[in-house]
This record gives structure tokens, sequence and C-alpha cells, in this order.
């Protein structure tokens, strides 16, 4: 028996990449990158690149223990406007059936400019609902060139009975069919609606691709079952890809910063995927992804995607001048306007050199400046061109290009703007990061992120190009992804399979949380994980009432650690340090609990004739992450037949008590591999029902650790 691999597809617009990595190590055994197949067809073009990493790497099929594939399809399918028209037929009765009209019928989505989503609406009085009224009305959908037909009703996540009867008669009439309440548990009439709408446009199209796909890996003899990546950065089977297409939306975007949280120590950092003609930023914070509902059409839905900001700033980045003046960088690219790069090519092409401008596209100015040959041969000048000139691209980065070439460019640049190349150079990255930086601001506001305590992480084949400078702006340390060229794929490659549930509850009880957890397991297990491995996350937003349960798990037994070696204690002293902003003089470990270290920090302060202490804590994992940090915090290291005793006490010390009511501290409990968040916790009741569900296995004498906070 061979080695067991795993093996990552993506499949972009111009290239099909495919990694194998060790399913015990984790380490990258090959890389490969193809042409997309267009013309054949993608699922063409996986065959092909299976076999080839397959053949290459004298990989069996039956060594392949997990493959997974990164599809642009449903993105591309909205901005295109690929999309199947939707019949919806909207249900309520009584008070609630006038409101239930209005807010199931979305009318048409603008996707892009000139690109929409048709939809036609009708509304049954529930309490009128029979096999004839829905037939008429599918009927009529057909007659107008319906393909899907979803059905809404005003508290369908309730009750669905009256949308499964016409999801029921739709199939039978041989259409594609959904629900409001397949797509979403939450109240919100009109956002579940117009969800379900998305979802059941695309459902038409990524059939016929789910398909094409799995009948590609099953050629190929690979027995291990296809996962498909979703927009939050996990994986589910391709048979829930059929159900719900719409969880695929953006998953290019989710696969990159997927594969570098597996390889770099990143706590609190901004990772930038930088390619030829765009760059998507995202947030990682205490070791995670910054997640939000999704945007379709300028219109909110009830899908939680990675919280993705892109921008038309990248290695292929064209230079705008006028009047002497370099004025901006992009939005064009030299992919774009069909040129190579500056610094790609070799000096001889170069000699004798003239400066000139093009339109890149119709309507764009003549105001894009490129530089020709004696051979006539146009090339771009690029943001990729001005890093490399400028030292910031690393030695064999895969953005590094022909110094020389490059070098003989931008001189001749520099001559004609009547400046040095490299101060040319130095005003395209200025203009640059000027684009980049509001975003970055906004992302570290948002999300409350510490400036000293950032690590920006570049990936994709550019990501030397723009990560570098930026972080000389910000005064920030920087890194670049382990293997940033195939980052994507490698998330693919290494994504754990992921579910969660949504519902509107006020107030949960234990039997509510009880039932929550147990339904998303029920789910992911659908979607390909082993029981085993699966841990759920219960969160309560009391503002909205809503109660979110998410569960993640593998595909197979294992240990998501990448092999890495535990830091020492002098490592982990330096980086609470660092997160808290302390002496380390100052830090000591408190314990070592499964994958946790809590370090804390006591810090005296001498004012006058007063002293203040303020204890701070940072629980830090085993591969050097820093997973929580903060001032003024406490903890309490319990055993688990300590919960209904001691530890409520130390509940009790921390909750702020007024004539009005008892506000209980922010909580967290770390114990085996598990960091459990009970922050939106209101009560005490609350808490416990919680804590009691997830350690409910554990043995009476296991250790855990709480820490709170106000």
């Amino acid at each position: 028996m061979g080695k067991k691999v795993r093996i990552g597809i993506d499949v972009g617009g111009t290239f099909t990449d495919a990694v194998a990595i060790d399913n015990d190590s984790y380490e990258v055994i090959a890389k490969v990158k193809i042409p997309t197949t267009h013309s054949e067809g993608v699922a063409k073009g996986i065959v092909n690149i299976i076999d080839k990493i397959l053949t290459e790497n004298n990989i069996a099929p039956s060594d392949v223990t997990f493959i997974a594939h990164g599809t642009t399809q449903a993105t591309n399918a909205l901005l295109e406007g690929d999309v199947a028209k939707v019949g919806i037929i909207g249900m309520g009765t009584g008070m609630d059936a006038r409101s239930a009209r209005k807010e199931t019928a979305v009318g048409d989505i603008e996707l892009a400019p000139n690109k929409f989503l048709s939809s036609e609406h009708t509304f049954i009085d529930s309490s009128k609902l029979d096999d004839l009224a829905i037939e008429t009305s599918i009927k009529e959908f057909m007659g107008k060139d319906a393909q899907v037909i979803v059905a809404s009703e005003a508290y369908s996540v309730d009750d669905p009975e009256n949308e499964e009867l016409v999801i029921k008669q739709a199939q039978e009439k041989g259409l594609y069919a959904t629900g409001g309440h397949e797509i979403s548990q939450l109240y919100g009439l009109k956002m579940r609606t117009r969800t379900a709408v998305v979802n059941a446009s695309l459902i038409p199209k990524m059939m016929q691709t789910a398909n094409m796909t799995e009948d590609a890996v099953l050629k190929t003899n690979i027995q291990s079952n296809l996962m498909i990546m979703r927009c939050d950065g996990g994986v589910m089977s391709i048979n829930e890809v059929r159900q719900r297409p719409i969880l695929t939306m953006l998953s290019g975007l989710a696969a990159g910063v997927a594969g570098a949280l597996m390889y770099e120590k990143v706590s609190d950092g901004i990772f930038f995927e930088v390619g030829g003609t765009s760059v998507d930023i995202s947030v990682i914070k205490n070791g995670k992804v910054m997640i939000k509902y999704a945007q379709v059409g300028g219109h909110k839905t009830y899908l939680r995607s990675l919280d993705v900001r892109t921008l038309a700033v990248a290695g292929g980045s064209m230079i705008r001048a006028n009047d002497g003046k370099i004025i901006d960088v992009g939005p064009r690219s030299a992919h774009i306007a069909g040129l190579d790069y500056e610094n790609f090519t070799e000096k001889e092409n170069l000699l004798n050199p003239e400066i000139a401008f093009v339109s890149p596209r119709e309507g764009d100015p003549s105001e894009y400046v490129i530089i020709k040959g004696e051979s006539g041969k146009q090339y771009s000048y690029t943001l990729a061109g001005a890093a490399n000139l400028l030292g910031y691209v690393p030695d064999g980065d895969y953005a590094q290009g022909n110094t020389e070439a490059n070098k003989y460019a931008w001189e001749a640049l520099g001559n004609y703007l009547k400046m040095t190349a490299e101060d040319a150079a130095r005003e395209v990255i200025r203009l640059a990061i000027d684009k980049l930086e509001p975003v970055i601001d906004d992302l570290i506001a948002e999300y409350e992120l510490d400036k000293n305590f950032i690590t920006l992480v570049g990936g994709g084949g550019s990501g030397a190009i723009v990560v570098p400078a930026l972080a000389e702006r910000y005064a920030m340390k920087w890194k670049l992804a382990q293997n940033a060229p195939y980052i994507s794929t490698i998330g693919v490659a290494l994504a754990m399979v992921r579910e969660q549930i949504e519902r509107s509850i006020v107030n949960p009880t234990e039997k509510d949380i009880k039932k929550i957890r147990s339904e998303v397991i029920e789910k992911i297990v659908q979607s390909g994980a082993n029981e085993e491995t699966v841990d759920v996350n219960i969160e309560i937003d009391t503002q909205r009432n809503i109660v979110r349960a998410v569960a993640t798990g593998a595909t197979e037994l294992r240990q998501k650690n990448l092999g890495a070696e535990e830091v020492t204690e002098e490592e982990l002293k330096k980086l609470t340090a660092e997160a808290l902003s302390v002496d380390a003089s100052t830090v000591e470990r408190k314990a070592q609990i499964g994958r946790w270290n809590l370090m804390n920090s006591l810090v005296i302060k001498k004012k006058l004739f007063f002293k203040s202490k303020q204890n701070n804590i940072c629980v830090i994992d085993r591969e050097g992450v820093v997973r929580f940090k903060q001032s003024n915090a406490h903890s309490f290291v319990f055993k688990k037949n300590q919960a209904d005793s001691d530890f409520l006490q130390f509940v009790d010390e921390h909750t702020i008590y007024s004539d009005a009511n008892a506000t209980i501290p922010k909580v967290y409990i770390f114990y085996k591999e598990k960091m459990l968040d009970l922050t939106g916790m209101q009560t005490i009741e609350q808490l416990t029902s919680i804590l009691d569900v997830e350690t409910e296995n554990l043995n009476d004498t296991e250790e855990l650790i709480a820490v709170a906070y106000k």
C-alpha cells in the first residue's frame, strides 16, 4: 500500500491547478497546472489533471483518501447572468397574507450591469391551498419558461408542510424545486425568499456540472467521494451541492485563506490573495477567518460567507500617465489588454525603446503606458515591474522577473517622464497602496484589530508585489505564505467539512440548544464528515434572537496539526508579550491543558501613593497561534465535576449585579482540542446549558480553562 494522499483541484478562468498532499505530514508532494478546458468542458480538464498528477507521481487511485474541487461556477454564473428563470409560489394566511404576498415577490434581481435573474410570482392563501391551486400555478410558470420552482411561506421554518407539498408537485412535473425552509431556518420572509431564489436559479447549471464532475472523478477509479469547496472555507459533498449550489458562491475566495491558515501561524492578520488582475483581502482574528452575510446584486442574503474585499490592484495592474505624470495604477491589467509584462521578457526585446499609450478596452482612456522595442512587440508597464525594481520581491519568488530587462524598461519610462526609474516606480507603488489603505483601515476598525499585533500575509502568484510595500507603509509584520501561488488549491485539499444551522429563537432553552446541535451533526454527516471528528460551536445572538450551530469535521479521523512542533515556554512568553503589549518579564504560564496554553501577565502600575493591578490573559494553542487575548481578564482552571460548584462561583464573582438585573461576564472555555465561545450568553442558565451539552462526554476529572472579562 502506498502513501495516502489528499488531492485539491482549483478550476480558474485561465488555468486549472491541482496539488497532491501527504495525508499524514501535509507536505505538498506535487503541483500541476494546465489550461482550463472551456471548449471541451471543465470535467474534461479535471480528468486530465487528475490523470497527470497520479501518473507523474506514481500515485495509485486507491491511495487517494480525499479529493476536493474548488469551483467558480456559481460565482461566474451570477456575474454572467447565466441562471435559470424562477417561479415563486408565495404563501400565507390571515393577518400575514398581505405582507407575505409582498415579501415573496422579489422581482428581477440585477446580478451585474444588464444581467438579471428573472422571476415570476404568484400567491396562494394557505387556507385555500390544495393540489389544484398548486398545479395551476406551476403550469402557469412552465408556460412562462420557469425552470425552477421556489415555495416560500410565512413561518415555514416552524412548519414546512405546505412548502414541501409544492416541492413534491413541481418535482413530479419534472421541474427542479426548493423551499425557503431548506435554505435558511431564520425568520425574515423577504430575505429567506431572496436567498432561496438565488439558490434555485443556479440549480440547473450546477446539477449538470456536478453530474459531469462526479462522472469524471469516477472514471479515474478514485474511491473517495468528491467534495466541493464552500464559501465559508469548508467543504461539502457533491450531493449537497445539487441541493444548495449557492453555498459554492465565492468559494474560490475562501480557499486561499483556508490554505494559509493551515500553514501559517497567524493569530491576527490580513490575508491578501494577489493575482494578475485583482486582490482578495480577508481578515484573520484569533486564528479564525471572519464570516458575514453575503450580498447578491446589492441585496443581503442569508448566505454566510467569508468576508472578502476585492480590488483591482494586482501584479498585472497597468500604469496610467498623462501630461508627463503617473496618475493611476489600474484598474485594467496586462492580461485584459492581451500584453506581456515588461519584467518577464529579455532586454534584447526592448532595445531602442519607444514609449506609447493604449486603450485596453473600448471606452478606456488612452493613458495606459506600454513599451515597444525594435522588434515591434509591445509590453505593458505593471505594478509587478515597479515592485521588482524597488527590491520588494524576494529572490526565487514566483513574481520575480528579469532584473536586467525590467531595469532597462523603467529607465526608458523615467527618461520619458523626466525622473529616475526608481522615482517612477515609487510613485506607482504609492498610488497602489493609496487604493488599498482605506479598505485596510475599514477592516481594522470593523474587526477591532490591534495594529501592533497584525501580520500581513501574502498569497497567490503576486503576493510579494503588494504585501511588503503595504507592510512598509503601516510598519507592520508581514510574511508570504508557503507555496503562495498554489495556496487556494492547498486550501481545497486540506479543507474540513463544514455545516451550520441558524434559527430564530427568543431566550433559547437547553432543549432548543440540544435540538439544534443534534440537527447540525446530522447535517454534517450527510455532507460527508466522519461523526467522530465533528466539533460543534453554538452561538447565541441575543440582539437578533438568532441561535447558530456551526459544525466542522473531517472526512476521516485525523488531527489538524500539520505535524507542527509545540512551541517552547520562552516562545509562548514572547508571543504573549507581543499580543498584550506588555513586558515579557510579567508573563507566566498558568496552565497547559489539551492544545491550550494559559498565559497570564500581571501588570502593577504606580501612581503617587497608589498601586493598581491589571490582570491580562492570553490563550495560545500548541502551534503558537494566539486564540484569545484580553486585558483586565480573569482565568480559572476546574475539573468537569466542579462545573456546578466552583465554576459557577467563578462566574458569580465576575457578574455585575444591579437593581434591574445581573450581567454575567463574557466567558470562553478551553479543553482538549476545543475552544468554546460563550460570550453571547445573557443568563447563567444559557451558559451552563451549553457547557453541559458540549462537555457531556468528558470524564469527571477532565480539566478545563475558563476565562472571563467584562
